[in-house]
């Protein structure tokens, strides 16, 4: 906690009791000064009392405002705590996503699961992620974000041990159905994590969301890039069930962590819902750019690595390699992008509409297109999957503060069920893409292969840019039409004309 004293001990140091009442003083009476209302991306950070009473009364006597900006750019001890917490959550959720990959497929295989099948495991969770995400974000306030986000861990990390038990069960349709229960399971905690993750940091930095998330993109990335290699390091040495208990245990170690450290918001209940943010137009495109996002990236995961594989005849150990160039640009540029969004809120929809669009162009390039008629090369390839983090990271960081303005605009009330109902709205149609993209993405490339498949995969992004563009244009040209009829110009003229007339 910063120091320097809540409200009441700055209420009577350092004041007189009696206003100044000659004319040509300028001190201030007794009384604070008003404080600036609680409006999105303005407000200090929740928890600043310092930023609240020293600072307030530091600008007061001293007329220094700049005072406000100096303290509020402080982190207190929850904050602190509450970013520790939440880039546990994103580190453990995505190394434990991604350990899968190496090795499960072939395993499945052996089972009696065919490729088809091993598709839908996979996809069983986003699918189940997109349900409790819609259902879980409009009961946040009831259930209690820190209770949602401590038990989401939990389940994580038993369903993770549980994942490696698996190898244990018959094959066949027994082992079939347990693995899509586990999966299921474990998209239930996930979800339940995530949405309070995000409601949480929205509450805890209601001034700087945006340069929040992109720093923990950072944990995010990691767990992307280390679970692969550490999955496939472990599996090697030690066999199928090492990787998932070794993983399960560190994730159940920081429960108890998250229970201490984690601070308890509380929140009234609001009457506000699903459908009534859902059915704005401006969260409908915001919605799109988000299942395009997800679905492009989705895509690539059972796509890419075979045409590595086959067009550039790599080693199995360097196809991961290739995979760093994606992960790593869209974790680094992350926290530069969401700080632009928060010190630059105009940026926002320029970042939204140029990521969209550039998104596109690289997926255009990615094969690239046979339309093109440019060879393929490996060096091309990589560049073009750098350039694709870059562009996901400038829509995707923008997106959540963007929705949280337009629910401000239309009304909402201002609270932690707001922000469960937008955590909620943003995780369902990530998980949505993330199951769309790999299933209409792995039919396009076995019919028309990796180049056309690719290409295709793209209009999802050019459509959602090309929605956002055309939507803002619209509504800064109704904006500057409106407000060109609340003020003619001749108003002014007309009104000094009028006084100095009567003068």
């Amino acid at each position: 906690m910063l120091s320097g004293g809540g409200r009441g001990a700055g209420a009577g140091v350092g004041r007189r009791a009696v206003p100044c009442r000659t004319p040509p003083c300028r001190t201030p009476p007794c009384r604070s000064p008003p404080r600036r209302p609680l409006r999105p991306w303005r407000s200090f950070p929740m928890g600043s009392r310092a930023a609240d009473g020293a600072g307030s009364e530091q600008a007061a006597e001293d007329g220094v405002p700049e005072a406000l900006g100096e303290e509020s750019r402080r982190l207190t001890r929850e904050q602190l705590f509450t970013m520790a917490a939440t880039a546990s959550i994103n580190f453990s959720s995505m190394i434990c996503y991604s350990i899968l990959g190496p090795f499960f497929p072939s395993e499945a295989e052996k089972k009696g699961a065919s490729n088809t099948v091993v598709g839908l495991i996979f996809g069983c969770f986003a699918l189940v992620n997109f349900l409790t995400s819609l259902i879980l974000g409009n009961y946040l306030t009831h259930i209690g974000a820190k209770f949602m986000f401590v038990a989401g861990m939990f389940v994580s990390g038993c369903v993770t041990i549980l994942f490696g038990m698996l190898d244990k069960v018959p094959s066949g349709p027994m082992f079939i159905g347990l693995c899509f229960l586990v999966r299921a399971m474990d998209a239930i905690g996930f979800a339940a994590a995530m949405t309070a993750s995000f409601s949480i940091l929205a509450k805890a930095f209601p001034s700087n969301i945006a340069t929040v998330l992109g720093s923990l993109e950072i944990f995010t990335g990691l767990g992307l890039v280390l679970g692969p290699p550490l999955g496939g390091f472990l599996y090697q040495s030690f066999g199928y069930e090492v990787p998932f208990i070794t993983l399960g245990c560190v994730v159940l170690v920081l429960v108890p962590v998250n229970m201490c450290i984690l601070p308890k918001y509380d929140s009234i209940p609001s009457k506000d819902s699903f459908w009534k943010l859902i059915l704005l137009p401006k969260v409908l495109l915001l919605c799109l750019t988000i299942f395009s996002l997800s679905a492009c990236l989705g895509f690539l995961d059972p796509t890419m690595s075979l045409f590595i594989l086959k067009k550039f005849k790599l080693p199995a150990g360097y196809v991961g390699l290739v995979f760093l160039g994606l992960a790593l640009s869209y974790s680094l540029s992350s926290p530069l992008l969401g700080l632009l969004s928060d010190k630059l809120p105009y940026l926002r929809k320029w970042l939204l509409v140029s990521g969209g669009l550039m998104t596109a162009l690289c997926f255009f390039m990615l094969g690239p297109a046979p339309v093109l008629h440019i060879e393929s090369q490996l060096w091309m390839f990589v560049l073009v999957l750098v350039l694709i983090g870059f562009s996901l990271g400038m829509s995707a960081i923008p997106v959540f503060p963007e929705i949280l303005q337009c629910a401000y605009e239309n009304g909402f009330e201002e609270g932690l069920s707001l922000l469960g109902l937008v955590s909620g709205l943003f995780n369902a149609m990530w998980s949505l893409g993330a199951f769309a993209g790999p299933t209409l993405g792995g039919l396009l490339n076995e019919k028309l292969g990796f180049e056309w498949a690719s290409a295709i995969q793209g209009g999802w992004a050019l459509l959602s840019g090309l929605a956002t563009g055309i939507f803002y244009i619209i509504e800064a040209t109704r904006r500057s039409s409106s407000s060109s009829l609340q003020n003619p110009p001749g108003n002014n003229e007309e009104r000094t004309h009028l006084m100095g007339s009567e003068t």
